[in-house]
């Protein structure tokens, strides 16, 4: 069985990895943070998704000498030239909440007609070997747009802001079967569960 650590302290993006691969239980053992005493906080000083996922997975596997997957992933709204981007989750601070973040985007895209309003979730994903650094990458990208007000309460971060393409519902009013699979963690995380299948 694979011991693999989850490089992230977000309760929300943690549940969303287990639950997606819970068909590989047999295959998988999960740890996070809550099992790794002096679990490190690691500065995400990338210029893209796909660095700081690295970042993070380089470091984590230094720290436990256990095989470590990592994301980083945000939302670029297109009104915004692509911001939040990487600052996704410090948006409104570094120690912004998720409704902070949200309350500031809104305010950003006051002006902002809804044919205006495009906008997708990335995500970049890792998986790190400790001895032999990164042994699979892939990414993944939901395209949507940002409504004025928050709708659902489900998911977490941007989730009840983000019309996916095709749907009148937010991601958070989605159930969680029904965001996995459209969500970029989702298409990232299939993507992660066809590799460990032939690993």
């Amino acid at each position: 069985m694979l011991e693999i650590v989850i490089a992230s302290c977000n309760d929300g993006k943690i549940e969303e990895i287990k639950n997606y691969s819970d068909h590989l239980n047999s295959k998988i053992n999960w740890l996070t943070y809550k099992q790794v005493e002096g679990f490190p906080e690691v500065e995400e000083a990338g210029s893209t998704f796909l660095e700081n996922a690295k970042i993070k997975a380089s470091a984590i596997a230094e720290y436990t000498k256990k095989m470590v997957i990592a994301d980083d992933s945000g939302l670029e709204v297109d009104w915004l030239g692509g911001k939040p981007g990487i600052y996704s989750s410090r948006y409104a601070g570094k120690s912004a909440s998720d409704y902070d973040n949200r309350k500031k985007l809104i305010q950003n895209l006051k002006d902002a007609p809804y044919s205006k309003r495009s906008a997708r979730f990335i995500c970049s994903l890792v998986l790190w070997d400790p001895k032999k650094g990164m042994i699979f990458k892939t990414s993944g990208v939901c395209e949507g747009r940002i409504g004025y007000t928050e709708k659902g309460t489900g998911g977490f971060g941007y989730d009840p802001l983000f019309t996916p393409e095709g749907y009148d519902r937010t991601m958070a009013q989605l159930q969680p079967d029904e965001k996995n699979r459209i969500s970029h963690r989702g298409k990232a995380l299939a993507a992660f569960c066809r590799f460990i299948e032939n690993f």
